[in-house]
């Protein structure tokens, strides 16, 4: 029997998980939360074997939840269920650790087997999302990222603020913010975390060691 943690900020959400698994003897649904913080709480308590988890919700958000999860050690695998498919939210949630990304409207039995198959930690993604990133690995950059926009996104891929970043290449900070507008145009992206996932993904900073 798989052990699942439903985190979603909606009650009816929630609700509706839970009844559709409980009717199913190869699932238990162990624990909810209302968000990402929560999330942590109740995984611990319980020790899932996957999460099914929101993105987008007050507090703390599920990108943030994801990573957390990973640094932290669990053993969870986490299946993204969420209405959103677009490229800000796809690409973070992946690059966090997610095993799969589905969306809201996957079929009763589609879900069933999303789960099935994240807990043997096979990835799992809706044609949508598989798409958009299939799409972003194939597109090339609309014009190739000069050397000084590779170096901004190398030191936003070890943890640099702008300010940072500014300071180890002795020039401003809105520099450094003009540099990265600049690179999220060329990846096709609108923040960082994408920008950076974009950018390892077309091997533009090299392959990604450690856990990521």
């Amino acid at each position: 029997m798989i052990g699942l943690l439903i985190v979603d900020d909606h009650p009816v959400v929630r609700d509706g998980l839970r009844g559709m698994f409980a009717g199913d003897g190869r699932f238990a649904v162990l624990g909810e939360a209302a968000d990402g913080a929560e999330a942590l709480v109740v995984a611990r308590a319980v020790d899932p074997d996957v999460v099914l988890m929101d993105l987008r919700m007050p507090g703390t958000d599920g990108v943030t939840a994801i990573r957390a999860l990973r640094d932290q050690g669990f053993r969870a695998r986490v299946l993204v269920l969420t209405t959103y498919d677009g490229d800000s939210d796809v690409l973070p949630a992946i690059k966090a650790g997610a095993t799969g990304y589905l969306l809201k409207d996957t079929p009763r039995e589609e879900l069933f087997r999303a789960v099935s198959a994240a807990h043997r930690g096979e990835s799992v993604l809706s044609p949508v999302v598989a798409g958009r990133l299939l799409g972003e690995l194939r597109s090339p950059a609309q014009d190739s990222l000069s050397q000084r926009e590779l170096e901004v996104l190398g030191l936003i891929a070890r943890g640099c603020s702008n300010k940072e970043a500014a300071g180890q290449l002795f020039i401003s900070e809105a520099t450094v913010k003009t540099h990265l507008l600049h690179a999220y145009a060329k990846l096709g992206v609108r923040d960082r975390a994408a920008a950076v996932a974009a950018a390892f993904e077309r091997g533009l900073l090299g392959s990604r060691g450690g856990h990521g």
